[in-house]
């Protein structure tokens, strides 16, 4: 799946309140991808990123 290696995950990761991070954290909040992406993660893995970006 795309999400893992996306570039624009990959600049929130480096800077959040870069304009791109901003974009890509609003946009995990609707997108279909990253819904089945997440939902398709270890338990484990799913509290790490819960923890890392702040979802809820």
């Amino acid at each position: 799946m795309g999400c893992e290696n996306c570039k624009i995950r990959g600049a929130y990761d480096k800077n959040p309140t870069s304009l791109i991070g901003r974009f890509w954290r609003w946009h995990i909040g609707f997108c279909p991808g990253w819904k089945k992406y997440f939902k398709g993660l270890s338990e484990e893995e799913r509290q790490e990123l819960t923890k890392q970006y702040g979802l809820k």
